[in-house]
């Protein structure tokens, strides 16, 4: 298990920043692929980006689940973690970011400009911009931690890593090899 962010995040961070990242992570999982280990990476990269990914055909397999919040909670524990770091202008910011978010996991369609319009050149995007919502491959899990403890938090996300592996193995999970055919 890895966050996107581990490695730190640069002074000035753009999406050039985030998609050149998100290709290293592939590349780390298709090292850990051929040690037969599995990788959960947690991040901010939307489904798009991940498929997008120059080397991410090359995956054996790619889910994806979005772990969210409503948005009162989100604001919340926004204003109480690190005092002062973030105003109403960064917390309305974020609260904008998971809205997508949740557009872009039901629908490759919805706003792609936000991840693609000045992106990293070597972003594949045709791989998935003419996908319909309906299009089996498109499948983002959302988990809602609302109200809920952070046991029962982890018991929901170890649950779907199980349903993943083995939708996996008996080899119907949606973006597996050939996917981006």
């Amino acid at each position: 298990m890895h966050d996107t962010d581990e490695l730190g995040v640069p002074e000035g961070a753009d999406r050039h920043w985030r998609h050149r990242m998100i290709e290293m992570w592939v590349r780390r999982a298709l090292d850990y692929q051929d040690l037969g280990i599995d990788l959960l990476l947690c991040g901010q990269s939307p489904l798009g980006e991940l498929l997008a990914a120059p080397s991410a055909p090359l995956l054996n397999g790619i889910s994806v689940c979005l772990v969210d919040v409503a948005d009162p909670v989100r604001r919340a524990r926004l204003a109480e973690r690190d005092p002062g770091q973030w105003d109403t202008q960064a917390i309305d910011a974020s609260l904008g970011w998971a809205a997508w978010h949740r557009g872009h996991a039901l629908d490759p369609a919805h706003r792609p400009d936000v991840i693609i319009d000045d992106s990293w050149s070597e972003m594949v995007w045709s791989r998935w911009t003419g996908w319909k919502a309906s299009d089996p491959r498109w499948h983002v899990q959302r988990l809602d931690t609302t109200d809920r403890p952070v046991t029962e938090c982890v018991d929901q996300v170890e649950h779907w890593i199980t349903e993943q592996r083995d939708t996996h193995q008996v080899g119907r999970l949606t973006l597996s090899p050939g996917w981006a055919a």
